[in-house]
């Protein structure tokens, strides 16, 4: 999504708050710092920002997360807006900015929350993954009354199959129930996973395919 919000002329900040880093290796950059510097104070934001695309940036994730992780859940007062102070400067520098988290409930993912205005949710076409999701609609609900600007704006599922009964079923019941935020699911595509192998993205590594197709119908709908 980032790459495509980038190839249509919009400057992209991406931001990976999880602590296994796979947004640097996905596009093939590997970045001397990162978010892990910028929480920690070491270094301003713009110091850590790596241009890994024209138009698109990274502020990479990584290992050294997971003490900030640990930092942040000893805080007394403000623990929840750590993220936002970091990120003042980068105010009115971008048209997006995606902060990539963790599956994880986790505090990055709590001060994302509180940074953000809109939540775009990737839904596997999977019973677990409902449960998952109504949890975590639940849990946004309370985030919300303390950061009411926060909303779920779209629903992305993902790894979509036609052959397979279980998937249509379960697009049937998010159609039901979420259907004001449903977005277009992006259809099962190996040439996805061949992608990361390879550090491009899907429009890079193969444009005309449907999973590029897939990806660029979201961006669409996300510069409505």
């Amino acid at each position: 999504m980032a790459h495509g919000l980038s190839n249509v002329g919009k400057r992209v900040l991406l931001i990976d708050s999880d602590d296994q880093g796979q947004d640097a290796y996905l596009l093939g950059v590997k970045p001397a710092r990162g978010l892990a510097d910028v929480l920690n104070g070491e270094v301003g934001v713009f110091d850590a920002v790596t241009e890994a695309r024209p138009n698109l940036f990274l502020l990479a994730g990584g290992k050294s997360l997971s003490g900030v992780k640990r930092s942040i859940g000893r805080m007394d007062i403000g623990a929840e807006r750590t993220l936002s102070d970091a990120l003042t400067a980068i105010d009115g520098k971008f048209d997006f900015v995606l902060i990539d988290t963790a599956p994880a409930w986790d505090s990055l993912t709590i001060n994302a929350l509180f940074y953000c205005t809109e939540v775009i949710a990737p839904v596997s076409l999977e019973v677990l993954s409902l449960n998952s999701l109504v949890e975590f609609g639940q849990r946004l609900e309370s985030v919300r009354k303390y950061n009411p600007s926060i909303r779920l704006s779209y629903l992305l599922p993902t790894f979509a199959d036609g052959r397979v009964k279980k998937s249509k079923e379960i697009m049937a019941l998010l159609e039901k129930h979420y259907k004001s935020v449903l977005c277009k699911p992006i259809r099962y595509c190996s040439r996805i996973s061949e992608a990361s192998g390879f550090g491009q993205t899907i429009f890079e590594y193969a444009p005309k395919s449907n999973g590029a197709k897939d990806y660029n119908d979201i961006v669409q709908k996300v510069m409505v």
